[in-house]
């Protein structure tokens, strides 16, 4: 049986894409609570609330190649499994305190503070985890399907959150969040496959154990464009993001659950991408899709800024369907190149190393994205980010992969 078709017969890995898709969609809930909570119930300003994802993702830039060196060194269940408790008792504290009247902004920050720290630690591990699950010829079709559950909660966990915040209230729904890390870790903890512990180093030196995952990134002629295009989008996206609700709800004058339904109609490209990658890739190549997809994100970011009240709605609904599209394709593709040509005892610290630059950036860009705001408008900022972004593709252009169709058979060593 063919690896696409059997990879959800594997009991183990069905256990990982569960757990996996549960906590998908309660991030997806949170991403569109947690700044409507503060914009409709703590009258929080447009610099405040890019600070929120500010917060949430900062943990990034002070753990993040920290922890791939660490991850190397463990088995990867118990971390995700901790982390998806961690996560749980955090989200669970924002209803409670709300429900005393307690709630403040200050909470929102500290909250996404440590839970920013848990996701670090649950997303390095749980990018090294299937190599140590999965065969080689598996890796492909596993990573389709873990982000096909990226896209399915992009498009139910967006309509779902603007519905729920409407109807429950933006707390209720964080409530709900902390039951998805919940349950996911119940599912990670049914996971039979026993995991070996990686060998110690013969000296162990944590600063050199960094030092290899940033060389080895930097030096390969395939991962270093790949690195410094995603910095650059998650930069920039993160800066769109982050004042992106407030834009739809002070300017365009939307209600929670009509940007929720808007949104799930327009990353229904996500789930589109996540079916056809696989296909697309065979037959164009995946360095030339990649190059094409890195292209589409960009000009989906750009496309965001046209949108407007009334049928200018279009544009909002188009752009986030590329950029579904997009982003799914560049995951799926990304993913597979870096766990293909990364040596097994450096998986932990590339895939660290490559998290780091990309999500590293977004405390950067929404920090950034809310002093645009703040100094020259909402939609100019928009307008900033998705140029700016679409001038990150250069990295990829101006690099050896403009030249090569796909990763199979090319020269492409791990040095320059």
């Amino acid at each position: 049986m063919k690896a696409d078709r059997s990879i959800l017969s594997h009991p183990d890995f069905r256990r990982l894409w569960a757990a996996d898709l549960l906590s998908q969609l309660g991030s997806r809930l949170s991403m569109i609570a947690i700044p409507l909570l503060a914009v409709l119930t703590l009258n929080a300003s447009t610099l405040q609330v890019s600070l929120l994802r500010t917060c949430e993702t900062a943990a990034w830039l002070l753990l993040g190649l920290f922890a791939g060196a660490w991850v190397d060194r463990v088995r990867c269940l118990p971390v995700l499994v901790a982390a998806d408790l961690g996560r749980a008792v955090l989200f669970a504290s924002i209803p409670i305190a709300a429900w005393f009247g307690v709630l403040t902004l200050t909470q929102l920050y500290v909250v996404l503070g440590l839970a920013g720290v848990l996701t670090v630690l649950f997303d390095v591990a749980h990018t090294s985890y299937p190599p140590r699950l999965l065969t080689p010829e598996q890796l492909l079709p596993g990573n389709a399907k873990l982000a096909a559950n990226h896209s399915v909660a992009a498009v139910v966990g967006a309509g779902a959150g603007g519905v729920l915040v409407q109807w429950l209230s933006a707390a209720v729904t964080l409530g709900i969040d902390a039951l998805s890390f919940l349950w996911s870790a119940l599912w990670l903890r049914s996971i039979r496959t026993p995991e070996t512990r990686p060998a110690p180093a013969d000296t162990p030196n944590l600063r050199r154990e960094i030092a290899d995952g940033l060389r080895y990134v930097f030096q390969h002629q395939l991962l270093r464009p790949i690195a410094l295009n995603t910095a650059n989008t998650m930069l920039f996206q993160s800066a769109a993001n982050a004042v992106m609700i407030v834009f739809l709800v002070r300017e365009v004058h939307l209600s929670p659950s009509t940007i929720g339904v808007l949104s799930m109609l327009g990353l229904g490209g996500a789930i589109v991408a996540s079916v056809v990658t696989e296909r697309l890739s065979n037959r164009y190549g995946d360095v030339r899709m990649l190059l094409l997809s890195a292209t589409g994100i960009g000009v989906a970011f750009t496309l965001q800024a046209l949108t407007g009240p009334g049928l200018r709605l279009v544009w909002f609904v188009g752009a986030t369907l590329l950029a579904g599209f997009s982003i799914i394709i560049s995951y799926i593709l990304a993913s597979s190149i870096r766990q293909r040509v990364c040596p097994p005892d450096l998986q932990g610290r590339v895939s660290a190393t490559m998290s780091f630059l990309s999500w590293g950036a977004a405390p950067i860009g929404s920090l950034l994205g809310g002093v645009l705001g703040t100094a020259f408008g909402l939609r100019p900022t928009l307008w900033i980010a998705g140029l700016a972004s679409l001038a990150g593709t250069a990295f990829l252009y101006l690099s050896p992969l403009r030249t090569q169709r796909a990763l199979l058979g090319a020269d492409l060593g791990a040095a320059d």
